[in-house]
């Protein structure tokens, strides 16, 4: 299975911003959507954002929504997530994804992970 990688967390003080990236080595993502999403311990795994990568068209959840931008440069195989405003509750591993059938909320379309990127926001 084709494998994603991520990059871009790291500790970050309440009220600041990252900007996470996905790579996809030896495949280009101009024929699928990339989701984005995230993973705090002891929690189920939820849906952060998405963008087609075909037709453009993005996707946020309403936790993030208004302080997260998702984007692609499909010349670079490369998705990012810009996330401002971070708060406490945005702690969690971060992962993106890969779909050949579009964007999706839930994690069961999409058929390649990468190995996650941790975000730590602090208070």
């Amino acid at each position: 299975e084709v494998q994603l990688v991520e990059s871009g967390g790291g500790l970050v003080q309440a009220g600041g911003s990252l900007r996470l990236s996905c790579v996809a080595p030896g495949f280009t993502f101009n024929d699928y959507a990339i989701g984005w999403f995230r993973q705090a311990p002891g929690k189920e795994r939820e849906g952060v954002s998405c963008i087609s990568s075909r037709d453009g068209s993005t996707y946020y959840a309403d936790s993030v929504k208004g302080r997260s931008t998702i984007s692609s440069d499909n010349a670079k195989n490369t998705v990012y997530l810009q996330m401002n405003s971070l708060k406490p509750e945005d702690t969690a591993v971060y992962y993106c994804a890969r779909s050949a059938y579009g964007c999706y909320i839930r994690a069961t379309p999409f058929g390649s992970w990468g190995q996650g990127t941790q975000v730590t926001v602090s208070s």
